[in-house]
């Protein structure tokens, strides 16, 4: 029973102090001390509820949510004098300072030359004479394939050519010495045809006489006009050049994939792959990989993909900087050389699209290595001198910028245009007649539905 009277005279007291609370209005005359007493005194009230807060019940707890929301409006008060409690808001002073707009990208370091050595010889690997790390130069032999049957397919090959050829030939002098005799042919029964003419008009030969002439001259064209003829001379059927042709090319082909056993570099550089081994079959290495991959890595480039959004504001001949975790810190200069003429997909899924680009590497490259991923900062556009402010303090309402600055205690906007965007600053410029100053106390992070004149209670960033 006496816990229980202990409690009920607790929540008494508990009661009384939420009513004075409630009851307490402002008292914009009360002096200095007063008002840091009334602070210790909620402060003190506060505590001593939150103490009792775990043996409370449901509605003692409400009531005591109530007291210290009472309290705390109480405090804002007191701390304005007494005063209009107003909005707590965080503010900056307005300076003037340089500021850049950058693109940053990422992407793979490639030589700026390079060649994948692959072969489509089925042949076994016998030799191989460079190792990763290498340097070459364009025609030094790095691998050697067995090339024995390839010699006996040349062999094979260079006498079909050669039968082709011959039964050309043969075909050839068949051809002339038919048609000489084709033409001898149709000169004679020319002849005969027109001293037959003249003797049926005379009438010394019959009809039948001279149409046997008249045929006899036609059967001769006919054979005569049934050769081939280069240059005035009966050459062979079309089909048998064709076959020499065929031969010629399969001998060559045959030859090529020879000399292709001796597997040489296409280019100057450096081996930086190398994934054949002897015993292997050239054309079937492990996982479809070139036999060996070569890069000048005197010049080093930056492969970039550049989003369709920001691509216009990317030009050829544009400054980089460009960073790498290898660099421990350091960067290293860089300029972009080309742009892609035709965009592509993205991936992923997002339906953005990409622009492919390169930059090349300039300066000093030593601790870049191809192969890993640098960053690349294209400075867009900058201003020196320009009022900044937080990204943050920049919001829009109707198409229109605006930033917020505190007024005499008051909520006030002002309209800008934003110009460079440093991504944690922006550079802002009034418009509509109004002026900015150094030292203006911008809202860090305005409430745009926040209307002008509002009071309000600055929490950090200074005062005015």
């Amino acid at each position: 029973m006496q816990e229980i009277e202990e409690k009920r005279t607790e929540a008494q007291e508990i009661d009384y102090q939420i009513a004075a609370l409630m009851e307490a209005g402002p008292e914009p005359e009360a002096s200095k001390e007063d008002r840091a007493g009334r602070r210790r005194r909620l402060g003190g009230l506060v505590r001593g509820i939150w103490s009792r807060w775990r043996g409370w019940g449901k509605k003692r707890k409400i009531l005591s949510v109530l007291c210290l929301l009472a309290a705390l409006a109480l405090a804002g008060r007191a701390a304005a004098g007494g005063g209009e409690a107003g909005v707590p808001v965080s503010v900056t002073p307005l300076t003037r300072k340089d500021i850049q707009e950058k693109l940053s990208l990422t992407g793979p370091v490639s030589g700026t030359n390079s060649v994948d050595v692959v072969s489509s010889i089925h042949a076994e690997i016998t030799d191989i004479y460079v190792k990763e790390g290498d340097r070459v130069e364009k025609g030094q032999l790095l691998a050697a394939l067995d090339s024995t049957d390839l010699a006996r397919e040349v062999e094979i090959a260079r006498n079909a050519y050669e039968l082709a050829k011959a039964n050309k030939e043969e075909k050839d002098k068949e051809a002339a010495l038919g048609y000489e005799k084709a033409v001898q042919d149709f000169q004679k029964a020319s002849l005969d045809h027109s001293r037959n003419s003249q003797l049926f008009a005379a009438g010394d030969i019959s009809q039948m006489e001279l149409e046997q002439s008249a045929n006899a001259l036609n059967d001769a064209r006919r054979t005569m006009e049934g050769y081939r003829v280069e240059d005035g001379r009966g050459v062979a059927d079309a089909s048998y050049a064709l076959q020499v042709e065929n031969a010629a090319f399969e001998l060559q082909k045959k030859q090529e994939e020879l000399k292709n056993t001796q597997v040489k570099s296409a280019i100057d550089g450096t081996v930086v792959r190398v994934n054949s081994k002897v015993g292997q079959f050239a054309d079937k290495v492990e996982d479809d990989k070139p036999m060996f991959s070569i890069e000048n890595l005197e010049e080093l480039e930056l492969e970039i993909k550049v989003s369709e959004y920001s691509i216009g504001r990317v030009k050829a001949g544009q400054k980089a900087v460009i960073t790498a975790d290898i660099l421990d810190g350091a960067s290293v200069d860089g300029e972009v050389v080309k742009i892609s003429p035709t965009g592509e997909e993205k991936g992923g899924g997002s339906t953005e699209r990409v622009i492919p680009a390169t930059i090349r590497i300039d300066g000093d490259k030593s601790g870049l290595i191809a192969g890993i991923t640098a960053k690349a900062e294209l400075l867009i556009r900058e201003a020196q001198d320009a009022f900044c402010v937080p990204a943050t303090a920049v919001f829009e309402e109707e198409d229109s910028s605006y930033i917020a600055v505190v007024d005499n205690m008051r909520f006030k906007r002002i309209p800008v245009d934003v110009g460079v965007d440093g991504d944690v600053e922006v550079q802002v410029t009034a418009k509509d007649g109004t002026a900015l100053a150094e030292g203006m106390q911008v809202v860090v992070s305005p409430d745009a539905q926040m209307a002008d004149g509002t009071a309000v209670m600055i929490t950090e960033g200074g005062g005015i």
